[in-house]
């Protein structure tokens, strides 16, 4: 992609033993790694580029329902996307997704949304069905406009996202997108609330004074403006994952997806390029097999739970034209960018997928 990053990175592969704790008293056996019922937890993805260009993918932790009974929970660190110099590289360096907690002196959020943590998880119940969740407020902030508060350069707040998943059988398969308020940059300048459509319908916004995710020679912030689509995730092959975050005979899937077309103009308001930037935000999913059956409930999940040890790859992948085929599929990230599984780990320690990371610019 023009304007972005083409530098590679080298494959490195790094194994990591999990840590066990207890034995769950209700499910004693671990589901099956690769068929078994499973879930996945993303708070924020990225994709820069057009899904046929391959510009690049930028993946936060990825939570994985562990293979017996618990839970794997992102960690209260994660407070915003970019959060080091690497994931800016990646990102671009103007925008910034904040994901609920801030300082006073930080707030990038209209007045009444309150400093909140997320609570994200990818769960195997005690009856090894697999449920998933995300939930916090979020924040795009174009940090290229220059305000002087952080919330004078947002964009886009959802104020109490939820998304959600439940496998219990293949009949009942469960996803919801929820929020409570939806606040976008108004012409005149200020934060306002609009409504969001309820179903698969999405919210078409044009003309938002929305600069482009990185640096772009002669691009002109008077001038440049973007279009913004919000819709609920409504297909597995709608959300920007990885190799490791599989689907199932059986699969729900929930979620936010934003999509940005950025059309980068110089002072004079000659075109210079159009930008196409696709984020998901509480990306989950669950699947289970053909014949599952729950089982009988017990105790609570995650409370005493065991995990034996599993390896775990971390491949560090390339960005621009050399990006490898996607099979078709482009919504995963064979060798993504940015790419990191890990956080709190409750009872049965989740498996953990990896971490991709790009820098560099045209």
């Amino acid at each position: 992609m023009r304007g972005f990053v083409t530098k590679t990175a080298v494959l490195t592969v790094v194994v990591f033993p999990l840590v066990g704790a207890g034995v769950a008293g209700a499910q004693t056996q671990a589901v099956d790694e690769k068929t078994g019922p499973v879930s996945f937890a993303n708070i924020a993805s990225v994709r820069i580029g057009d899904e046929g260009q391959r510009g690049g993918a930028l993946i936060t932790e990825t939570q994985r329902s562990p293979l017996l009974p618990g839970q794997s929970k992102l960690g209260a660190d994660r407070v915003s996307v970019p959060k080091d110099d690497g994931e800016r590289g990646t990102f671009g360096g103007h925008y910034q997704i904040d994901l609920g907690r801030y300082s006073a002196s930080q707030n990038p959020y209209p007045p009444g949304v309150p400093s909140r943590d997320h609570n994200v998880f990818a769960a195997l119940q005690a009856t090894t069905v697999p449920t998933a969740a995300a939930e916090t407020n979020y924040a795009l902030r174009d940090n290229w406009q220059g305000g002087t508060k952080p919330a004078d350069n947002t964009v886009l707040v959802l104020e109490g996202a939820k998304t959600s998943v439940d496998c219990t059988g293949p009949a009942k398969l469960t996803a919801t997108s929820s929020v409570t308020r939806l606040w976008v940059r108004q012409a005149g300048g200020g934060l306002g609330i609009v409504p969001m459509p309820g179903g698969n319908a999405g919210l078409q916004l044009k003309n938002l004074r929305l600069g482009p995710p990185g640096d772009i020679t002669n691009a002109d912030r008077a001038t440049t403006v973007s279009d913004l689509k919000l819709t609920r995730v409504a297909a597995f092959d709608q959300l920007i994952r990885q190799d490791g975050w599989r689907g199932g005979d059986f699969t729900a899937v929930a979620g936010w997806r934003v999509e940005i077309t950025t059309h980068v103009k110089d002072a004079q308001g000659a075109a210079l390029q159009d930008v196409k930037t696709t984020i998901v935000l509480g990306g989950v999913s669950c699947s289970i097999p053909k014949g599952f059956v729950a089982k009988a409930g017990g105790p609570a999940a995650g409370t005493n739970a065991t995990q034996p040890a599993v390896p775990t790859q971390v491949p560090a992948g390339y960005l621009g034209a050399a990006a490898p085929a996607t099979d078709g599929d482009g919504s995963r990230v064979p060798l993504g960018i940015g790419l990191l599984f890990g956080g709190v780990f409750f009872a049965a320690v989740a498996l953990l997928l990896g971490r991709r990371r790009r820098t560099g610019t045209d």
